[in-house]
């Protein structure tokens, strides 16, 4: 499943409802294991516009065709065959105060930027919120758990961000386990109407019940190797595309003789 964060901001290009955040959630139906897969969103790879392809950062997929198009740059970049998405606006995140917060460990040098995003957030949302103003395990709630993704001028920068939006989901996901079906229910009611999927409503209600039996055994970022090169901008180019798709098939999907296809390897 791509789970996608929209940010509906023009960036520089003018572009507005682009994908900021993209998630790749591997779930195993047997061992109930989950992987996270970040895609870094400057990720150098082709993207389709208006029929037409060419090299752009990946994020960009979603300004040029909604959700369908960016599974489509996914799908080609890196050899999987996603069908399905939930997209989500960050501001949704609210909805983990329905699970009673997170718990999320902070450091010093987040703590420098987070409650900047907190006051961004609070005023884009219209949710009041509070300050953080101490180090260690703290619970968040949404705003805070919003606030908290959008950190990225730490070191690690966008890739560090990128992290801790995965950070927040497995953070959710552990809340969700200590859940009884009735508040899982009620945590589905406001999450809901928020998002938009093409997973039908009886493929959703019949996950709730599981969620405490999933884990998060994986949480990675893609691609592993890139080299930043500046054109018009910056942009990520895998260093090479094909040698991380091989790799991310193999220690991701443990599909060990996994060869780039000819699509691949024409990008790289």
């Amino acid at each position: 499943i791509a789970l996608l964060g929209i940010d509906s901001r023009a960036d520089d290009y003018g572009l507005g409802n682009r994908s900021d955040c993209m998630i790749i959630a591997s779930i195993n139906q047997e061992t109930k294991a989950v992987k996270l897969i970040s895609v870094y969103r400057g990720t150098y790879v082709y993207v389709t516009e208006n029929g037409t392809k060419r090299l752009d950062k990946i994020t960009h997929a979603y300004s040029y065709g909604g959700a369908q198009n960016t599974l489509k740059s996914l799908n080609e970049a890196l050899d999987l065959n996603i069908t399905e998405f939930v997209t989500v606006n960050f501001d949704a995140v609210i909805a983990v105060d329905s699970l009673g917060g997170v718990y999320i460990d902070l450091d010093s040098s987040e703590i420098k930027y987070i409650n900047d995003y907190i006051d961004a957030t609070s005023q884009s949302s219209g949710i009041k919120s509070s300050h953080i103003t101490s180090t260690g395990r703290q619970r968040l709630d949404g705003v805070q758990a919003v606030a908290y993704s959008r950190i990225r001028y730490t070191a690690g920068g966008d890739y560090k961000r990128t992290e801790r939006m995965r950070t927040v989901v497995e953070a959710m996901l552990s809340k969700a386990k200590t859940l009884g079906v009735g508040q899982l229910n009620s945590f589905a009611d406001t999450i809901l109407p928020r998002i938009r999927t093409n997973i039908s409503s009886s493929e959703i209600w019949g996950l709730v019940p599981k969620l405490a039996s999933f884990k998060v055994t994986e949480s990675i970022g893609w691609p592993y190797e890139t080299q930043g090169i500046t054109l018009d901008r910056w942009y990520g180019v895998p260093v090479t595309l094909q040698s991380n798709v091989e790799r991310l098939h193999k220690e991701a999907f443990e599909q060990e003789d996994h060869e780039a296809s000819d699509t691949v390897n024409e990008m790289s």
